[in-house]
């Protein structure tokens, strides 16, 4: 019967997002190489293993040849760690290893004496962690090569004897120093730090390159250190995990909502795109103000105007955005982009997620994030933010300044077009010795959206979207839309005065027409009684000669009309 395999112990380093690269921690009672160039954080990141660990009750020992047990201290404070209390609680225990060179060189030195001191005080203590940290400072001042690998093949078997979870940190060495890779093969788990100077920007990366029986994320993950120790923000899942589209809300404006097949859908991001002084960011303020109006928060990113310059400047258009501020709707992260590396733009961004709850996050603008260390960097940032912010079912507002006409643009301008659900496209419209705005939904998913293009119109009351005029000239907009207008008004009153004229002849025609037809009725019926009368006098005439006849005939044979009467 096939065995069910074990899965590998491991305990947590209790660093935000190395457990999620790690895929649960650090492998139990085994060491972990950690290594790094001066200045990429090896120090910082196994002094915090140890603090989170002694912290939560698993005490730790830190033996260090290159700082001072007083500087160690104070660099804990710099991530909030107190090492002071620790210490009085026998919970943390700090051995400063450093020695006289001379004593060194001389070859009086070894480490059984401090690994002796370790093990007594693991013991009381019950220490379940430890830290070696710049052995390899000390270990290159021996002078026979004899020496070296025999300290290091007893500190190999030394650690495995211990029981102790341990980091081990290491400088690289240029010329491929054997000393680096007997701990590569020592170690259970590797861990590489660097950092990268790209278009002036520092950014340090991480990358897992060796874990014995376990899986991890293979990739490089940007970290940086913040006032709450070693932090970063790794996707390591191959799934999707997006909230799907919900209700849609109204961004505060009807007309554009009508455009929009009835506002923008929750849980989806919409890029606002345009030229500079489209009005980019008056609607996405428009839209966040209607959104705190409806009792809603959001976080507002701003990489090229201060909170108080937005604020200022959209006052003249009727929006009073510091009530929402005052009331905590609203929350402004403003950052030059150059400023930091684009981890931790994210991870401020993260922690402003996690601390307003927001259903709202605005990034104003998505361009300007190039210059947080070149377009790829751009790339990660926003792709790494939109997903993280889809997870949680926040509604993105992307801002974007673009340059050329539509047809050349690749409308986000960083490459994350699939991530965007509803694009609104605001550009000029130049003609009639003027430059006028125009407004269009260029994209919706799931919207019956309107494909027409709207004149936009920016005043103290606002943004107003109105009807362009649409001709055999194309769009006109502005004066031209107003002449136009006259025109057309102009051609609708000439038509008007002609069809009131036809009716009018037609009317003063139908007129004479009845006139004429009651004259000729009276003329018939005149007619008619005169023939009447015709008739009549003709049957009296008739009557009357009949009568004569008779008399006639009687006369000359009265004998014959009077036996012709009997027989009648």
């Amino acid at each position: 019967m096939k065995k069910k395999p074990k899965k590998l112990e491991k305990i947590p380093t209790y660093i935000n997002g190395l457990d999620n690269i790690l895929e649960g921690g650090l492998p139990k009672n085994r060491a972990t190489l950690v290594l790094g160039s001066p200045g990429t954080g090896k120090t910082n990141l196994a002094l915090e293993f140890l603090y989170r660990g002694a912290s939560d009750n698993e005490p730790g020992i830190f033996l260090g040849f290159e700082e001072t047990k007083e500087s160690l201290k104070q660099n804990a404070l710099s991530f909030g760690g107190d090492l002071d209390a620790l210490e009085k609680n026998n919970k943390l225990f700090i051995i400063e290893g450093r020695l006289n060179p001379e004593t060194l060189v001389s070859g009086k030195f070894s480490l059984k004496p401090l690994l002796s001191i370790i093990s007594h005080k693991a013991q009381e203590m019950k220490a379940k962690r430890l830290v070696i940290d710049a052995l390899d400072v000390l270990l290159q001042l021996l002078e026979e090569p004899f020496a070296v690998r025999s300290e290091l093949h007893y500190l190999n078997h030394w650690l495995s004897q211990q029981g102790l979870t341990t980091i081990l940190t290491l400088k690289p060495r240029e010329d491929g120093s054997r000393l680096q890779d007997f701990f590569m093969s020592m170690a259970d788990c590797a861990i590489v730090l660097d950092a990268r100077v790209l278009n002036q920007v520092t950014t340090r990366r991480l990358r897992v390159i060796k874990y014995r029986g376990s899986s991890f994320g293979r990739n490089e993950y940007p970290f940086i250190i913040t006032d709450k120790g070693l932090q970063t923000i790794p996707i390591t899942s191959i799934e999707l995990k997006h909230k799907p589209f919900s209700s849609r809300f109204s961004t505060g404006i009807p007309r554009l909502d009508r455009l929009l097949d009835g506002g923008i859908y929750r849980s989806s991001c919409t890029l606002i795109a345009g030229e500079p002084g489209t009005g980019k960011t008056l609607l996405t303020t428009t839209i966040i103000q209607e959104a705190c109006r409806r009792g809603e928060k959001a976080v507002y990113v701003s990489f090229e105007e201060s909170d108080q310059a937005i604020i200022n400047n959209v006052r003249s258009a009727g929006l009073e955005l510091e009530p929402y501020v005052k009331s905590g709707r609203l929350h402004f992260i403003t950052a030059m982009p150059e400023a930091t590396g684009a981890e931790e733009h994210l991870l401020n961004l993260m922690e402003a997620v996690e601390k307003v709850k927001p259903q709202h996050v605005v990034i104003d603008a998505i361009s300007a994030c190039a210059r947080m260390g070149g377009t790829q960097a751009a790339y990660e940032y926003l792709m790494r933010a939109l997903n993280l912010l889809k997870e949680k079912g926040i509604t993105i507002i992307l801002v974007n300044q673009t340059s050329g006409s539509r047809e050349q643009l690749e409308l986000s301008g960083i490459g994350i077009s699939s991530m965007i659900d509803t694009v609104i496209f605001l550009s000029y419209v130049h003609g009639e010795g003027e430059t006028n705005r125009t407004i269009q939904v260029l994209k919706s998913r799931g919207s019956a959206h309107s494909n027409q293009i709207r004149e936009c119109i920016i005043s103290n009351k606002g943004i107003e979207i109105i009807d362009a005029y649409v001709g055999e000239a194309g769009v006109l907009t502005g004066t031209a839309r107003k002449v136009q207008e006259v025109r057309d008004r102009l051609t609708q009153l000439r038509q008007e005065a002609l069809l009131k004229s036809k009716e009018l002849e037609l009317a003063r025609v139908k007129a004479v027409m009845e006139a004429e037809m009651k004259r000729l009725q009276a003329e018939i019926e005149n007619l008619t009684t005169e023939l009447k009368t015709l008739k009549m006098e003709q049957e009296i005439s008739q009557e009357e000669c009949r009568k004569r006849q008779l008399i006639r005939e009687y006369e000359k044979n009265p004998q014959a009309s009077s036996a012709a009467k009997r027989r009648k």
